[in-house]
């Protein structure tokens, strides 16, 4: 197959290595990271670049996307099938699964995370250092208003504090090494970090397969398929996304 993959900036280092080893062709396109501080600016450039991907040249396009704030929700398959992996966000993609993912979250409450790219890419933007997967207050408006819809006001206020509890209380800071060596000396940046807050400081290894198995066309269920003709939707089930007639509204 011929692959095109279009990919937050923060998995670079990941998704080339990836792509150096696939049995498939792939061209590789970035997207800058700060775009997720506006998920429907985010939405929209990923639907900008979905559609100006040449018909006749690619058998499919893979996004590097998980749900990612909302901001891939609603994105439309044209002509060519888009695979997205069945993520939260970039975090799943560096610890390998959503199993690992929700072992971290349930087991690990108020953990910043941080990895070489993001550490990298955070230095070259305006939004400074940050860490992975941290929300925007434009994310939590949208999710209160979803829940707002789904749940109802008194039950979206009770969903967003106690969201908002762990959010306010970080006391651990989490560095996920990918093995990839003589990078930046980031790890001691996210280290100095977490002595400044007077946080606990821990390493995670990093596991490689899921973008691996992106990259080389191995989707299995840890993968969503979008036919051409449908959207990107929301679960807010463990699937976390699925795909839906594109004329059918979320």
């Amino acid at each position: 197959m011929y692959l095109r993959v279009i990919s937050c900036e923060v998995l670079a280092r990941e998704v080339y290595l990836a792509a150096a080893t696939s049995p498939h062709m792939i061209d590789v396109e970035m997207v800058p990271k700060g775009l997720h501080e506006t998920p429907d600016v985010l939405r929209a450039e990923l639907q900008r670049r979905i559609d100006a991907v040449d018909d006749g040249k690619y058998d499919r396009i893979v996004l590097v996307y998980g749900l990612c704030g909302n901001s891939t929700r609603g994105l439309v398959a044209r002509s060519k099938p888009l695979i997205l992996v069945r993520a939260h966000d970039c975090i799943t993609l560096y610890l390998g699964s959503r199993d690992r993912y929700t072992e971290e979250f349930v087991g690990h409450p108020g953990t910043y995370y941080y990895s070489d790219d993001y550490i990298e890419r955070s230095a070259l933007s305006d939004s400074g250092f940050s860490a992975l997967g941290a929300d925007t207050s434009s994310d939590a408006e949208k999710t209160y208003q979803e829940y707002v819809e789904r749940y109802g006001e008194d039950n979206a206020a009770y969903l967003m504090e106690v969201m908002g509890a762990w959010q306010q209380h970080y006391k651990r800071a989490a560095y996920i090494d990918m093995g990839i060596p003589g990078l930046c000396g980031c790890r001691q940046q996210a280290v100095d970090e977490a002595l400044r807050r007077g946080w606990e400081f821990v390493d995670l290894q990093g596991d490689h397969s899921l973008i691996r198995r992106l990259i080389r066309g191995e989707w299995n269920d840890d993968f969503l398929v979008v036919q051409p003709g449908q959207r990107v939707a929301a679960t807010y089930r463990e699937d976390i996304l699925a795909a839906t007639d594109s004329a059918v509204a979320e």
